[in-house]
């Protein structure tokens, strides 16, 4: 899974994987932070939970490798955003809203000191198996004692289909994010009957969890 791989998905307008509405688990299990927190939100792409989020007091802080992405997210908001350097990312920036340009891995601990929170809608299922783990261990190493999260994985039969979005069973979630935080299963729909895709493809069953997270 190179970073070519989504320039290129993001370039042919191949972005199944975003959602025309703010994610329902986001509404229904996002903990309550005190206004003003700051919270990171990994691989965002242009997700309208963004918005959201910013609408609830909170400075997001998104991190996406696609330029596309990230100007598409600004245009569709009707947000013109002051653009500076950051290290080894591009910023964009507009009121409560910071996205970030660049490899999600080249951020710092510096970068993320004053994160309350995060939320993982699509990072952690965008990546293969060998990844993750890299993935939780940056994210454990650099986010700050105490950080509360959401987590919204898919979990089915892989051989069904390749990936991306990747099965992520309950298994793994708890071996990977154990090590440093707490997992508490907070909900688990049975979504096949709404995803063509999967039921093309010949698969029996699609779980999507989501999960609260403690640092």
């Amino acid at each position: 899974m190179q970073a070519d791989f989504w320039q290129e998905r993001w370039q042919r307008n191949q972005i199944g994987f975003h959602q025309a509405v703010v994610n329902p688990y986001l509404q229904r299990h996002w903990p309550v932070l005190t206004p003003g927190s700051r919270v990171l939100v990994p691989l965002c792409g242009k997700s309208l939970d963004l918005v959201w989020l910013a609408g609830q007091g909170l400075h997001v802080l998104g991190v996406e490798l696609a330029p596309q992405a990230v100007e598409a997210f600004f245009a569709e908001q009707g947000f013109e955003p002051r653009i500076d350097r950051r290290g080894a990312f591009t910023c964009y920036s507009a009121g409560q809203l910071q996205l970030w340009c660049g490899d999600f891995f080249a951020l710092t601990a510096e970068d993320v000191a004053d994160c309350a929170a995060i939320y993982d809608r699509a990072a952690m299922i965008a990546l293969p198996p060998e990844m993750r783990r890299r993935y939780v261990q940056h994210l454990t190493s650099i986010l700050p004692a105490g950080c509360a999260g959401l987590l919204v994985t898919l979990d089915y039969d892989q051989s069904v289909l390749p990936g991306p979005p990747f099965s992520v069973p309950d298994e793994e979630v708890r071996v990977l994010w154990g090590e440093g935080w707490q997992v508490d299963q907070v909900e688990c729909r049975d979504i096949l009957d709404e995803a063509g895709k999967f039921l093309s493809a010949g698969a029996k069953r699609l779980e999507e969890r989501a999960y609260r997270l403690k640092r």
